[in-house]
């Protein structure tokens, strides 16, 4: 035992050591006491000083026969779990050097015993009596100095019993007066209580209240043993239990009169030894019953066997334990103790003793182990009630005790004495199995009642203790946690919580591995993993907690998934290893447990935090459709003001997507981008929402054939005989266009137009600066998901497809603006008048200025990158305008052969505004390439009506699949295309019929009949 080394010699008759352990660890041990329930109930009447002087003096009478007691022989105890060699002979007296009794309960022999320190000569032992400092009541016991002796068996138990020298040489005194002339007396025919009532007067005590306590004391014990608790039940009439009542009732308030001729003693021992020689059925009996009814009888021997432990160190057991215990089995018939009863007794006095010391001394635990081990050998064989009761109590009491502790281990157990799990455990496990295999437990949390737990097993019952134990420590410690984050708002007190919980949980994940699982995993294989998944459940629940409450991704709610997924890397680490040897290497317990999945919860909130971002670009993108107006802020800001606020809030979004303290993954980024490019996708239609170029082009006029005659070539001719007149009047026709300064013909539906153009390009320059935010940011990470997958942008722009299908809203809303502008803002010097009632030099001048002043305020109006496709737009745009004037202009034009050189030279002035007045942003050959149709139709206007007829006549059987024209056939009418190019039939059409020539008129009326214009 640890604690032996300590003790060196016994208390000298100076010493006051003796006096301060009897007073100060007493009431320790009463505090001690009181954690674990009593399981032989209550004695009334009765304390505890009293029940142990009483049991002293029952074993001192049963014991008078033994040496230092009046008797010549030593008397041995034998142990069950030993038989034969040298501990098998009888030994001499208490000097034998070991005690087979230690040997069977684990416990080492101490460096000095009682027996091996000497006493004084003769028949007292002084130096080893239980003395007190000068002036305390045991202090007149220390005798003058002696030779000194081994001590006996008789001066050891009356030490340890703390009798005094007077009061142990009163009981000798009685005995010898009792036993006169009935030498061969049996003890237990001996009541003693009785016989010190009647031999031991007032005279011999200080003073006349002492003798009082003192008789007070053995009628109360005569109560107990023969009214209270008798072995043989008493019948309500029995006048002598009636007699004895009303004698200790008068003995309360003075002493009773026990004098030779007095009535009163008469009475009592009249009563006493009828009380105590009955039999169950009433026949006469040799077996006297005065001290053998439980639980008195208990009571008594439990405190006898208290005197093993050294008074002076209470932790440890006398080497003399073998024969105290020998002596202590002469008790048994007057106490009623059989040896499973004993067994019993003993196995409680050694738990409890381990208990009110403190749970120092491990070797008491193992002590305890050893005896419940023979109380279950004896469980099996004893069937007697009394012991079955008994054997209950005692167990469920040492059980409740235990596992109180074993369910929250964490509590009960520290760094310093947490191997005493290692012998507890054995204890409880025993006593589970002598109880019963299907012992229920119930695991209550908070004072709750919960589930009622089938233990089958010690695995399983060590199961069931690492699991409250762990969801009890996690509960303390949350709680302590919680109770540092008052002051926090919710939110963020929930996020400190669970930060500092996860911590504080990883330390108990290490403290349990350190400590406790080395130890249970020699009753549970995997008792770390048990604990580890059981701490991953509990904060598991809390995390659930939080994140049900979570509805957005922030910086604190991603710390907290981030701490808890680095628990569960070292929890389920911890799993693994401690299942390593496991058969099923854990599988068990790893399939019990619930991954925290903080990478697909993270994945889920920011999922949400995307589809929130993406729902405030399309509230946005609402605003937009329900106030834009398309009207630039200022020339800086040319485009709509819609389009700079759904830019930024992106910019925004992006950046707070980087911002996210995580690993952003090339699919989250996707994720992102797809949603925005959507976004843009959105509002590029409704930018490009502006109609098309045929609500601006002029309704085609019906064909028909222009003769020579027609009025309003007449009208013409009377009005300005010359040629001359004619012109200046079609000059004065747009006269108000040949200013110095003409204004431009752009209304504002038209700048609106070019408002939304610019627009657009806005978008394309801020969504470059996107995708080169996004592509070139160094925290993008490759993603599994992506890897290998078929559709991956890996080396596309993010926003490759709402890029190009700006491109595209950029040439539908300039084509739309070209139209616009032409056909429309300027169709009064274009479709309107150009050549109407003939051609003539310088009729162009005035649409080329108007032109001009279009051009510049359009390169003012639009920005640099919108100026090239815009221009083209309105040089392709005028060019269809001027080809509508002369294939379908209408009754008021009529075109002659030798018009079309004026028109050709009007056409060069046309193509040189665009190829000079806006130069470099149109290239020359694209002007070219666009004048070709023009000028195709240009040189057909100067063939000769017959050569028209004859290319017409060609062509139009071709495209249509005739052939060579037969007799009675008849050209079919070309279509209209809009397609306008020489080699094209309608087209040629066009020309004849805008062809002032007879031979014309006639081919169109023979061919397609034609009307005449009017």
């Amino acid at each position: 035992m640890g604690h032996h080394s300590r003790r060196e010699s016994y208390p000298s008759a100076s010493s006051s050591r003796l006096d301060y352990h009897l007073h100060g660890s007493r009431r320790l041990d009463a505090a001690a006491a009181a954690a674990i329930s009593w399981p032989f109930g209550r004695l009334d009447g009765l304390d505890a000083d009293d029940v142990r002087e009483t049991a002293y003096e029952i074993f001192f009478t049963s014991c008078r026969s033994s040496p230092g007691f009046g008797g010549r022989h030593a008397l041995t105890f034998y142990s069950n779990h030993e038989s034969g060699g040298e501990g098998g002979k009888p030994s001499q007296v208490v000097t034998k050097p070991t005690s087979r009794v230690k040997k069977m309960l684990g416990l080492k022999m101490l460096k000095k015993s009682p027996s091996r320190r000497m006493g004084s000569g003769g028949t007292s032992s002084t130096p080893s009596s239980p003395v007190g400092a000068p002036g305390s009541p045991l202090s007149h016991t220390v005798p003058p100095f002696r030779p000194r002796r081994p001590m006996t068996a008789a001066e050891i138990m009356r030490q340890q019993m703390r009798v005094t020298e007077h009061d142990d040489n009163r009981l000798r005194k009685t005995l010898m007066r009792t036993l006169v002339g009935q030498m061969g007396r049996r003890a237990d025919t001996i009541i003693i209580p009785l016989e010190l009532i009647r031999h031991l007067k007032p005279s011999e005590f200080s003073d006349s209240h002492e003798y009082h306590i003192w008789q007070r004391r053995h009628l109360k014990v005569l109560e107990a043993g023969l009214l209270l608790y008798p072995s043989i039940p008493l019948e309500k009439t029995n006048t002598f239990a009636t007699r004895l009542r009303d004698i200790v009732s008068g003995g309360e308030s003075k002493p009773i009169d026990t004098g030779k001729n007095s009535d009163t003693m008469r009475t009592l021992c009249n009563s006493v030894v009828s009380l105590s020689w009955r039999s169950h059925n009433g026949t006469p009996t040799d077996v006297c019953h005065w001290a053998d009814g439980f639980p008195f009888n208990i009571h008594l021997y439990t405190s006898l066997l208290q005197s093993i432990f050294d008074v002076r160190d209470e932790t440890l057991v006398l080497d003399e334990v073998d024969e105290l215990l020998e002596l202590m089995k002469k008790t048994w018939s007057t106490l009623g103790i059989t040896l499973p009863i004993h067994n019993v007794c003993f196995t409680w006095v050694l738990f409890m003793q381990y208990i009110t010391t403190g749970q120092i001394e491990p070797d008491l635990l193992c002590a305890s182990h050893a005896m419940v081990n023979e109380v279950a050998n004896d469980a099996t064989r004893e069937k007697d009630s009394l012991y079955v009761k008994m054997l209950s109590s005692v167990l469920s009491s040492m059980q409740g005790w235990a596992e109180k502790r074993l369910l929250n281990y964490h509590d009960y157990f520290q760094r310093g004495n947490v191997g005493q799990i290692e012998n507890l455990l054995p204890v409880v496990l025993t006593t589970s199995k002598i109880l019963g295999e299907d012992l229920t437990i119930t695991d209550g949390e908070r004072g709750e009642k919960r589930d009622i737990i089938i233990v089958d097993s010690s695995g399983d019952r060590v199961d069931n203790y690492i699991r409250s134990s762990m969801k009890n420590a996690f509960d303390k410690v949350f709680e302590a946690v919680n109770a540092k984050s008052v002051e926090f708002e919710r939110r963020k007190e929930m996020s400190e919580v669970l930060l500092h919980l996860a911590q504080e949980t990883e330390v108990l994940v290490m403290k349990e591995r350190h400590h406790f699982t080395p130890i249970l995993k020699k009753w549970h294989p995997t008792a770390g993993a048990v604990a580890a998944m059981v701490l991953h459940t509990c904060y598991g629940k809390m995390l659930k907690q939080y994140v049900s409450e979570v509805t957005s991704l922030t910086t604190e709610s991603v710390q907290v998934l981030q701490r808890a997924g680095k628990l569960e890397k070292v929890i389920v680490q911890m799993m693994v290893e401690e299942s390593s040897e496991c058969e099923d290497g854990g599988k068990t317990v790893i399939r019990e447990m619930v991954l925290y999945d903080v990478d697909s919860v993270i994945l889920s909130l920011l999922g949400k935090w995307i589809d929130e971002s993406l729902h405030k670009g399309k509230e946005c993108l609402q605003r937009a459709k329900e106030t834009e107006t398309w009207n630039s802020k200022s020339k800086s800001e040319p485009h709509a003001q819609s389009a700079a606020e759904l830019m930024k809030l992106a910019a925004t979004i992006v950046e707070e997507f980087f911002q996210v303290p995580i690993a952003i993954t090339e699919d989250l980024v996707q994720d992102l981008a797809d949603g925005l490019e959507n976004l843009f996708q959105d509002y590029m239609k409704f930018v490009a929402s502006c109609g098309s170029k045929q609500s601006y082009i002029p309704m085609l006029p019906p064909l028909t054939r222009c003769n020579r005659d027609s009025k309003f070539t007449k009208l013409w001719k009377k009005a300005a005989p010359c040629g001359a007149g004619f012109e200046t009047h079609l000059q004065h026709l747009n006269g108000k266009h040949e200013g110095h300064n003409p204004r431009p013909l752009t209304n504002r539906g038209t700048q609106r137009l070019y408002v939304r153009l610019n627009t657009l390009h806005y978008l394309l320059t801020q969504i470059h600066s996107l995708e080169k935010t996004i592509s070139m940011n160094p925290g993008v990470v490759l993603s599994d998901r992506l890897r290998f997958a078929s559709n991956r942008k890996s080396c596309c722009p993010y926003f490759e497809t709402v890029t190009l299908s700006i491109l595209g809203a950029c040439q539908h809303v300039s084509e739309v603006a070209a139209y616009r502008l032409t056909c429309h803002d300027s169709s009064s010097v274009l479709y309107d008048s150009l050549y109407v009632g003939g051609v003539g030099r310088g009729q162009i001048r005035a649409a080329l200025r108007v032109l001009k002043q279009n051009l510049t305020l359009i390169t003012t109006t639009l920005t640099d990158r919108a100026q090239p496709m815009a221009l083209k737009e309105v040089m392709k745009a005028t060019f269809d305008a001027f080809l509508m004037v002369l294939l379908a202009g209408g009754s008021s034009r009529v075109f002659h052969r030798y018009d079309h050189e004026v028109i050709r030279e009007d056409f060069e002035n046309l193509k040189r505004v665009f190829s000079n007045c806006v130069e470099g942003l149109i290239a020359e050959n694209v002007v070219d390439g666009e004048a070709a149709v023009v000028e195709g139709v240009i040189t057909l206007m100067g063939q000769s009506s017959e050569q028209l007829m004859e290319d017409f006549s060609t062509v139009s059987c071709e495209s249509s699949g005739i052939g060579l024209m037969g007799n009675g056939q008849k050209l079919p009418m070309p279509p209209t295309t809009g397609k306008w190019n020489r080699s094209d039939p309608n087209t040629i059409l066009r020309v004849l019929c805008y062809r002032n020539d007879r031979a014309a008129n006639l081919f169109l009326k023979r061919t397609f009949q034609l009307a005449k214009r009017r």
